[in-house]
């Protein structure tokens, strides 16, 4: 019989198995994470981050091979695969997370016809589908009720937090999270505490363990996450975040992937959703591991957005980029990054390294200070939405990424980011007081990104953007490179007054040769706000300083940024 008949059903099975194991595998090397916890093993830590973020690909690549050896001739047989989602639809419809399996299906055909824009035939999208929309309760809360004492009541707490470490002071552990809530109800002129409801499975990410929730007050509420610390002398609570900023933050598009081992991943994004009202689904998605979903849920932002909004996709402000062409929708709070075709000769890189620079910040510890850029491909838009510098600019510049079909334009490759304020137009508008801290930022941004084995390469203030929150963050990839691939040297003297006058450098320069003595020479800073960065990051202008964090990378030491400020600290010791 023709492949047709026969195994509709059975690749439909096939694809609903192969995501089985997908997920299964997903969830083992997320439960890793106790155990990298309890042992202190962040270099494992780090391992298993990559090794999950690998996973779907190689699961979608090797599911595509089965099905192409399955259907042999068949294969691309458009009507045979809109048999198959059918198919495919019934075998899932009573399956937790059943977006999940859908978007992993949309893989594979993707993959099999290389889709432009979308083929509703063969893919499982709507744009007023609500992934959410059946979720109503919150079986993955544990509750805590207030029985007279704050202190016992968050000993319950810290109690359900199961460890083979034991607690360095858990009496005061409990009192000093009593102690910060009782804080914040004040702040907010709220009564008694009440109830405190946490998600179950605790939040882990490198070197700290997140238990997430709310506690809830006479006529109040608030969130709540339990950073905990484990340190050789035993657990401790390293900070209380009790503020929808501190959460937010914590929860950022800029930091890596919680590792959390939910059953039901969609019930704790409602949740997470009440805590954080003004976060995309998209991002809430993608923060805790299911980064497919999250480029799901995102392409239905936008898509949705589209039907009514009424502005056009403009060139995105800031400075011209020679790498990438940087485009966006100013009533869309994203912008889209092409590779220009061709750079100048100071870039001295071809397609593919930028292509590696990215891939490589995908997998890596961003630790507050890297983007998340999000890969898509083939997308469809009307030509109509495009402003007209903007369209030429593609038409001329990104020919290998950009092509014309009908009414449409075709985007073949590009990566989509959140917006940022470009730290050099930042600056412009800021007041004085804006204006240092995002000096002091900027500094900050350059240090954490080198605790993180980061060399930024390129240090001009327009590859830096600044958050809603004020946080300076690095979206420029161009020259990116590890700090411990380069050569930190000192500038040397010149012998003689024709050397110190010539236009070039007088001594040999090899390429991953850095002089930070130079790196003033790169920010457009007012002098007041130089003199505010050297005060507090004067030593990242020292080879010195950079050569030790060189060494402790070499030592395999892992230099801590935590996504809490520093006066957020409280150790609760003996």
């Amino acid at each position: 019989m023709p492949a047709s008949i026969t195994s509709t059903r059975a690749c439909a099975e096939l694809a609903e198995d192969a995501f089985e194991r997908y997920n299964a595998e997903f969830r083992a090397i997320t439960r890793r994470a106790p155990q990298r916890f309890d042992e202190r093993d962040w270099q494992g830590s780090q391992r298993d981050a990559v090794e999950r973020i690998e996973l779907y690909g190689r699961y979608v690549e090797a599911t595509v091979a089965s099905l192409r050896k399955r259907l042999g001739d068949d294969a691309t047989d458009r009507s045979l695969w809109a048999n198959i989602k059918e198919e495919y639809a019934r075998v899932i419809d009573t399956l937790p997370d059943a977006e999940f399996r859908k978007t992993f299906f949309n893989s594979l055909t993707r993959t099999f016809f290389k889709t432009e824009g979308v083929a509703p035939e063969l893919e499982f999208f709507a744009l007023d589908l609500d992934p959410l929309g059946r979720i109503a309760e919150y079986d993955l809360l544990a509750t805590f009720r207030n029985r007279g004492s704050a202190r016992l009541l968050f000993e319950e707490v810290l109690a359900a937090f199961r460890s083979k470490s034991p607690w360095r002071n858990f009496v005061r552990s409990a009192q000093h999270v009593a102690d910060e809530v009782a804080h914040r109800a004040a702040e907010l002129g709220g009564g008694d505490l009440e109830v405190v409801e946490m998600i179950r499975p605790p939040f882990y990410q490198m070197t700290r363990a997140y238990l997430v929730g709310r506690v809830t007050g006479r006529d109040w509420h608030i969130p709540l996450v339990i950073v905990l610390k484990n340190t050789e002398q035993g657990l401790l609570v390293d900070a209380v975040m009790t503020t929808d900023m501190d959460i937010s933050v914590l929860f950022s598009y800029t930091r890596s992937y919680f590792h959390v081992d939910l059953e039901r991943v969609g019930k704790a994004v409602v949740f997470l959703r009440k805590l954080m009202p003004h976060k995309p689904v998209s991002e809430l998605f993608t923060v805790i591991g299911r980064a497919k979903q999250g480029k799901t849920e995102r392409y239905r932002e936008l898509f949705r957005h589209l039907q009514t909004a009424t502005d056009k996709f403009v060139l995105a402000p800031g400075e011209r980029g020679l790498v990438m062409v940087v485009f966006t929708l100013p009533s869309f709070d994203v912008v889209f990054k092409l590779i220009r075709d061709r750079f100048p000769v100071q870039k001295n890189m071809v397609r593919e390294d930028v292509l590696s620079k990215y891939e490589f910040v995908f997998k890596h510890d961003r630790a507050g200070r890297l983007v998340d850029a999000q890969e898509f491909k083939r997308l469809r838009f009307p030509r109509r939405l495009f402003d007209a510098a903007l369209l030429d600019e593609l038409l001329t510049e990104t020919r290998a990424s950009v092509h014309e079909d009908g009414d449409d334009l075709i985007i073949d490759h590009c990566y989509i980011e959140r917006r940022l304020s470009p730290l050099n137009l930042y600056l412009r508008e800021a007041d004085a007081h804006d204006a240092n801290l995002a000096a002091l930022e900027y500094g900050q941004s350059i240090r954490d990104l080198a605790y993180t084995n980061i060399f930024a390469g390129d240090l001009l203030l327009k590859n830096f953007g600044v958050t809603r929150s004020k946080r300076v963050i690095f979206y420029d990839y161009d020259e990116l490179c590890l700090v411990t691939d380069c050569r930190f040297r000192e500038l040397p003297q010149a012998s003689s007054d024709e050397d110190e006058m010539r236009s070039e450098s007088w001594f040999y320069v090899a390429d991953n040769d850095v002089f930070p003595e130079t790196f003033l020479n790169f920010l457009s800073f007012s002098d007041e706000q130089k003199q505010v960065f050297l005060s507090a990051h004067g030593e990242l202008l020292t080879a010195d300083w950079w050569r030790d964090i060189q060494r402790r990378h070499r030592a395999n030491e892992i230099v801590e940024v935590l996504p809490y400020a520093e006066h957020r600290v409280r150790v609760a010791s003996s």
